[in-house]
């Protein structure tokens, strides 16, 4: 029998990390021949660094980050890949008890809807400054994660400008609801279960979640060390089936409270199980005993949640310069889409019949309806998929994408 690979990844206590926790708990990366290991670690940016200096091969990794790597944008530059997405969905937003009550003299309701929100916080904002009261403070994970767009886009599209009308601040997923309960923010963006985390501590409300601001959203990949892959294709591929294994049982509803206790323990998210169940359920309790379904709040298999689409890392790749992260160009564009690796990931899975799309990209916000698609392999239904207020993001017009957001943000 063949020596198994060995690999260390990196993760975090996120119920996103859940594909990874299923392949090692499970068997599937066992019966892949794999010794896979998983290391929790404290911050996106110790997963970063430690990927960058060779102790994780691998990494459960915020979606943006690599690109961010490859384009320079960390301390430690080391060329990262993303061959598989970890799932789509997953985040929410979710402020203080005191800013909610705010809001909802404002016309927020308990309903998710991002709009309805939005224009009440924009309302608080408004009054806070003709009353002379400080900036609201949101935390987010990381300046390059998909918790700071997606919170800066759904501020600017309600026309709160997130640099001049709040602050943003960083803060590891664990502490983000002890920093709510203490006052020191009033909200924050954040993957479960940290969101429910508040809402059970009574400290916080669910105002609205990812799923709702961009549907079919991508959040978590596998962030894969690029020399590594190069040197060890076999070992890479091997993984890449034991965690779409992993997806195929974490998508069964059979499997929830497995799963649930599984992510619960100690070695992985340490939280009650209760706290689990939410997200895996899409039956958010957003606050006050309220309860919200959202059919789609965090899906690990259908849709392609697993692929890596190019269009996903070109969307970061514009906020990282909308927000000033990087300098537009060609070049930079390329290195953004050629971060994300579907060739590896067809490559690799169509063996298994895996439903592989029919382009790298597609357009972002296209799809109104679940719509069957073009595919090898099974068959594949995508959708509904965009942002809350009907915007269209083609990846084959990135110019004029981002020339429209520069106009928006100095208007």
């Amino acid at each position: 029998m063949s020596r198994p690979h060995q690999i260390t990844a990196g993760f975090m206590p996120l119920l996103d990390s859940a594909l990874l926790v299923a392949a090692k708990e499970k068997g599937f990366a066992e019966s892949e021949a794999l010794d896979l290991s998983l290391v929790r670690e404290t911050s996106w940016a110790n997963i970063r660094d430690r990927l960058a200096v060779g102790h994780f091969q691998v990494a459960h990794m915020l979606a943006p980050m690599p690109i961010a790597c490859n384009l320079g944008l960390t301390p430690l530059a080391s060329r990262t890949i993303a061959p598989m997405a970890l799932g789509l969905g997953g985040n929410a937003v979710t402020v203080s008890n005191d800013l909610w009550a705010q809001m909802e003299a404002h016309g927020a309701r308990p309903d998710l809807d991002p709009l309805a929100a939005g224009s009440a916080l924009r309302a608080v904002v408004a009054e806070r400054v003709r009353s002379g009261h400080g900036l609201l403070r949101f935390a987010v994970v990381h300046p390059h994660s998909g918790h700071n767009y997606e919170l800066r886009y759904w501020l600017a599209a309600c026309d709160i400008d997130p640099d001049r009308d709040s602050e943003i601040v960083i803060l590891p997923p664990p502490l983000m609801a002890d920093a709510l309960r203490s006052g020191s923010i009033d909200g924050y963006c954040v993957g479960e279960p940290w969101n429910t985390a508040a809402v059970m501590l009574g400290s916080g409300r669910i105002a609205t979640v990812k799923a709702a601001i961009w549907r079919s959203s991508p959040e978590k990949v596998l962030g894969v060390q690029a020399q590594w892959a190069e040197t060890n294709p076999d070992a890479l591929a091997a993984l890449l089936r034991a965690i779409y294994r992993a997806a195929l049982w974490c998508a069964d509803r059979a499997n929830r409270e497995e799963l649930a206790a599984l992510l619960a323990g100690p070695r992985y998210i340490d939280r009650p199980v209760d706290w689990m169940m939410p997200a895996l359920t899409g039956d958010i309790c957003v606050g006050n005993r309220e309860i919200v379904s959202i059919q789609d709040f965090f899906v690990p298999l259908a849709k392609a949640a697993t692929f890596p689409w190019k269009s996903h890392a070109l969307w970061f790749y514009t906020q990282m310069v909308r927000w000033g992260q990087i300098r537009h160009d060609k070049s930079n564009e390329a290195i953004a889409r050629d971060t994300y690796r579907p060739d590896i990931y067809r490559a690799t899975l169509e063996a298994l019949g895996v439903a592989l799309p029919g382009a790298n990209a597609k357009v972002e916000g296209a799809l109104k309806t679940e719509t069957p698609v073009g595919s090898a392999g099974a068959s594949l239904t995508l959708g509904p998929d965009g942002f809350f207020e009907g915007a269209l993001f083609d990846p084959d017009r990135i110019d004029a994408y981002i020339a429209a957001q520069a106009r928006r943000k100095t208007s």
